[in-house]
């Protein structure tokens, strides 16, 4: 059997949000971080998907993931 590769260094993830928050982090606070990023990237492309699909393009294009980029970010903001 193959060992199993981890999705995200999570030390990494750990020190990045200690560092800009200035507080300690629990536990299992990356894997919901992860989660939560999983959750916009999701969002994020699907509100792509249905705009440029709206004006007729065939593909995702960068231009119509910056435009929902805003509207993304703010359903997110807690």
């Amino acid at each position: 059997m193959a060992a199993q590769q981890k999705l995200y260094p999570r030390g990494t993830v750990k020190r990045i949000v200690k560092a800009h928050s200035n507080r300690s982090v629990s536990k299992n606070a990356d894997i919901l971080i992860f989660l939560d990023y999983m959750l916009f990237m999701q969002e994020l492309m699907r509100e792509a998907s249905i705009r440029s699909r709206k004006s007729g393009e065939k593909n995702v294009s960068a231009s119509s993931v910056q435009k929902v980029t805003e509207r993304t970010l703010r359903k997110f903001k807690g």
